[in-house]
Formats: C-alpha cells, sequence, structure tokens
C-alpha cells in the first residue's frame, strides 16, 4: 500500500476490531493495554535464541496465526515461503493489513486447524502456538499439524497454557485397572476441562498440567528438543512418526472416514 500516515493506520486499527496481538505499525500499538503485557513479543523473547538468527528461506506455517505476530518475526529472520492460517476472519484482516504496513510477502489463508492436509506440503517450521486449548478437539489438530512437518530437519514449535503440578511424572507402560492411586497423584498427567468459561473465554476447553503437555507431544509422534519457557516447546518428528507411511490420525480413523 502506498505510504500510510500514522492517523490512517491508527483508524484502519480501530476499524479492524479488537486485537489480541499487540504489533507496532509504525508507531501505533494495536493492543498497547493487553492483559497479559507486551504480547506475544514476551514470549517471542524467550523463544528467538532456540532459532537460527538466519532461517535461510525456511518455510514456514504458523497455525493459528492471528494478527501474524510470529509470521512476520519469522519472516524477518529471513524465511522464504510464509503462510498463516486461522478461522477467524478478523485476525486475518488485521494480519494482512499489518502485512502491508511492514512491506512483507506473508501470505494468509482462511482455513481451520482440522484442515490442515488439505494444503498437501511439508514445512521446515510449523507453529502450533497458543490454540490447543482453544480447540473442542486438542489432539486431532496437532495429529495433523504434525502431518505438516518436514521429516529432515523441520521443526514443530508447540505453546500450550499449562495449569497445575509442575512436576514432569514418567508415564508408566501399563497401569492396573483395580489401582486408583496413579491417578490421585496431584503431578499425573492430566487435562482440566472447561465447561464455561476461562479467563472470560468461552473458548478456553482445555489446559493441560506439564506432564500431560509432554505426554501429549510424545505421543502425537514428536520429541522435545527444547523447552524456552514452561509453556513453549521446540519439537522434531520421533524417528517413528519421520518414517511413518500413514499418519498418526488417518489409522486411529481407519475405516470411519
Amino acid at each position: 500500500m502506498a505510504e500510510a500516515t500514522e492517523s490512517v493506520i491508527r483508524r484502519r486499527v480501530g476499524e479492524l476490531g479488537e486485537w489480541f496481538h499487540n504489533l507496532d505499525l509504525d508507531g501505533v500499538a494495536t493492543a498497547p493495554n493487553h492483559f497479559l503485557g507486551d504480547f506475544p513479543a514476551n514470549k517471542w523473547r524467550r523463544l528467538e535464541p532456540y532459532l537460527p538468527a538466519d532461517l535461510d528461506g525456511a518455510s514456514v506455517l504458523d497455525v493459528g496465526c492471528n494478527a501474524g505476530y510470529y509470521a512476520f518475526a519469522l519472516k524477518r529472520r529471513g524465511a522464504g515461503r510464509v503462510l498463516g492460517v486461522d478461522v477467524d476472519p478478523r485476525y486475518l484482516a488485521q494480519a494482512r493489513f499489518a502485512a502491508e504496513i511492514y512491506r512483507l510477502q506473508v501470505e494468509f489463508r482462511h482455513l481451520s486447524a482440522y484442515q490442515l492436509e488439505e494444503l498437501r506440503e511439508r514445512f521446515d517450521y510449523v507453529l502450533f502456538m497458543g490454540l490447543f486449548y482453544h480447540l473442542r478437539y486438542p489432539l486431532l489438530a496437532l495429529d495433523m499439524a504434525v502431518t505438516r512437518v518436514r521429516p529432515e530437519g523441520g521443526r514443530l514449535i508447540f505453546q500450550t497454557m499449562v495449569r497445575g503440578d509442575p512436576a514432569p511424572q514418567a508415564p508408566q507402560p501399563d497401569y492396573d485397572f483395580w489401582d486408583p492411586r496413579p491417578f490421585q497423584q496431584a503431578d499425573f498427567p492430566r487435562m482440566a476441562f472447561i465447561e464455561h468459561a476461562f479467563a472470560g473465554d468461552p473458548t478456553n476447553w482445555w489446559i493441560p498440567n506439564p506432564a500431560a503437555a509432554m505426554g501429549l507431544l510424545r505421543s502425537a509422534g514428536l520429541r522435545v528438543v527444547a523447552q524456552p519457557e514452561a509453556e513453549i516447546w521446540l519439537c522434531a518428528l520421533a524417528a517413528e512418526a519421520a518414517a511413518a507411511a500413514e499418519p498418526l490420525w488417518r489409522r486411529e480413523w481407519a475405516g470411519t472416514l
């Protein structure tokens, strides 16, 4: 777009509705009073040291991209093809406007986390951040995101809200049907189900504890490479997932589709 003045940007930011990502659009902050502070810049500052300073044309998929903060951050680091997908038209409109202001070639598409197989391509980096707990069927979406990770050196960046005991309990290979004690331990891997709302948001469905978060990543065929903070995991495909002929979710649903 042509050079936009601060007043034009400020007006357009207002027209696009409430922003969840606080972006700096030529001096105009989109969510300066965010209840999480300078979000998601405060998350990005903890993650960025774990990523290459030069992404050297790497491909990126940002699932649940919102207004595109992470997509823009990776594009600035030298990523090549960057695609952000979301189901909220308002967020996509915000992201496209921000891309114009930033003059960054980032594609944004209206696509559900449950439709990722439609992309028919693999990416060097798949971001699955701030999305898991908003999904009614979160493991299905995560399993589908895993299928978009390039087997050779690809990475999935996962972030979820966690609550509960911080101890990372190791899973047992099996549990006795008649022994309830493991399930009564505070650090047992578990997810809390939110029937109505959490923090005023009715789309907050599931909140795992740290042990459950680690377990669900392993069960999705991922191995943790690094943990930049308590809620972020940098993952690679486990060997069996990289070599699998069929995605985990398709094996689970065999004969039902």
